[in-house]
């Protein structure tokens, strides 16, 4: 178990995972890599979150941006990782990948995916927690933390997981009227979005995360928005209204 947080009542790790949020996405799995099935918004909105990523790669190691494997020799955990849309570009940048999930069925779906595509990549369902795998130096967890149970517990065990000269990002829906009005009532409705993903009120603000980071020893970096415009679609931009990214470190 690590150093996982420590519940005082039970002396057990903190659990994160809401059984009926694993039920919700594990109920997605076959359709999770059909990108204009149930999660063809994460298909668009992966290319941007790893354009992100590999700047943030690029800026924290000092690396050559032409390199195609500016991951290579280094370790890198996806946590929440669905059925591998992270993980696998991971992969190819050149980093050994390791993924975590609350829905075993993402599991099964994600290894399924990896093995068809020759990529090595170890899976994992169940709590942070629980994972024995050491520290890595890449950790990520995308649109994840408005899921979880205790968002303060797991923030902990993802800094427990972090090497002393790692990189950790983060993205999330920021809790806006914006995001309840286009993210929840909007997308949801419509069919763009499955219905009950999203829970407005677990949302979190960027000065809440910052200070959840900073409480478990983490400096963070300026967070970025990502928007959408009729013109480009998805983009990094300074509006932080629907969604935003941000890296971490430890301080």
């Amino acid at each position: 178990m690590g150093n996982a947080t420590i519940s005082p009542v039970t002396n057990m790790p903190a659990k994160t995972i809401r059984p009926q949020e694993a039920a919700h996405f594990g109920a997605l799995a076959a359709d999770w890599w059909d990108p204009k099935g149930s999660s063809a918004m994460l298909h668009r909105l992966n290319p941007v979150r790893l354009g992100f990523i590999r700047d943030a790669i690029d800026m924290h190691w000092g690396g050559d941006i032409r390199a195609r494997h500016p991951l290579a020799g280094k370790r890198a955990l996806d946590v929440g990782c669905g059925a591998g849309l992270l993980c696998e570009p991971l992969a190819r940048l050149g980093a050994a990948v390791t993924g975590v999930d609350a829905a075993a069925e993402n599991i099964g779906a994600a290894r399924a995916h990896a093995a068809a595509g020759g990529l090595d990549i170890a899976y994992h369902a169940g709590e942070l927690a629980a994972l024995d795998a050491g520290r890595f130096d890449l950790v990520t967890s995308m649109e994840v933390i408005e899921h979880v149970a205790d968002k303060g517990a797991f923030v902990h065990q993802l800094q427990e997981r972090l090497t002393g000269g790692g990189l950790m990002v983060l993205s999330t829906p920021n809790r806006t009227t914006r995001s309840k009005l286009l993210l929840v009532e909007g997308a949801e409705r419509m069919g763009m979005v499955p219905r009950g993903t999203h829970h407005w009120d677990d949302f979190i603000t960027p000065d809440e995360l910052c200070e959840l980071l900073s409480a478990a020893g983490l400096k963070t970096g300026e967070p970025r928005g990502i928007a959408f415009s009729p013109l480009r679609g998805l983009e990094i931009s300074d509006d932080l209204a629907l969604n935003y990214i941000v890296t971490a470190r430890r301080a």
